[in-house]
């Protein structure tokens, strides 16, 4: 991404970098060809790290990096935004009666995990060599022709072409979950019913899939009681959220910014 051709990136007279933005734009999507739409989400992403960071400081703010994995911690920049906002975002826990009322409104979105019997033929590659990738996307896109033309001999294929160890047991991996498996086949899994084939082969960081489901149970509906807690924190979260974007437009009606406008990029 060529950084001469976008705006500086301007705070209540503070530039930030190009670089820093354009590190950014790293973590946003755009359709292929409009490099200015990643850059403009990253901009306004930027901003408000740079409106928070110079709240805090003028606050004076302090906060010790927390560790949020292990192992890993908060960078300083990280805990001074985290600190400023627990000073100033408050939310109240919700009352048993909102609590209720969220789960009548749909008890059925509350649900134990699916389970999902797969099979899968696998056609192992690195996904980081784009011309390895190709080569033996055009393998996989033959071992899904034979499976198309016999879906009951799958198993056999898959002993025959697989590269996973389940080749042994016909391409079965067993009962999975949400969870044990990369997200990007269980992905998949979520948009599968029983019986079905995936009519491409997908992609991961394994390599290409040809996969089955060989059944897929929904999970059974929860108790009230049983979901309660949770159902009490996705609200929390929801509201600190909704206080915190009203802080950001609190601070962003008050300053001078330019190079981003802060509204939601299409």
């Amino acid at each position: 991404m060529n950084a001469a051709l976008f705006p500086d990136l301007v705070v209540n007279g503070e530039t930030v970098p190009h670089a820093v933005v354009a590190a950014e734009a790293q973590n946003h999507d755009a359709p292929t060809g409009k490099p200015g739409i990643a850059w403009r989400k990253a901009a306004n992403a930027v901003a408000v790290r740079t409106l928070l960071l110079q709240e805090a400081r003028t606050r004076q703010i302090t906060a010790e990096p927390a560790e949020v994995a292990p192992g890993r911690f908060e960078t300083e920049e990280e805990a001074l935004i985290r600190g400023l906002l627990e000073t100033e975002v408050e939310v109240a826990t919700p009352s048993e009666e909102a609590v209720q009322a969220e789960w009548s409104r749909d008890p059925s979105r509350f649900r134990a995990p699916p389970l999902w019997e797969v099979s899968h033929v696998l056609i192992a590659c690195d996904p980081r060599d784009k011309e390895e990738t190709e080569a033996v996307k055009a393998r996989a896109d033959q071992v899904l022709g034979a499976v198309t033309a016999n879906p009951r001999k799958f198993g056999h294929i898959a002993e025959e072409h697989s590269d996973c160890g389940s080749k042994s047991s016909g391409g079965a991996l067993g009962q999975l979950g949400p969870g044990d498996t990369v997200p990007e086949f269980e992905k998949v899994l979520r948009g599968l019913e029983s019986g079905a084939i995936t009519n491409e082969p997908v992609l991961t960081r394994h390599g290409w899939h040809i996969i089955r489901m060989d059944a897929a149970e929904e999970g059974a509906e929860l108790p009230y009681h049983t979901v309660k807690p949770r159902i009490a924190e996705a609200m929390e979260k929801a509201a600190w959220a909704k206080g915190a974007r009203a802080f950001v437009a609190e601070l962003a009606a008050k300053a001078e910014i330019k190079g981003a406008d802060l509204k939601p990029v299409q």
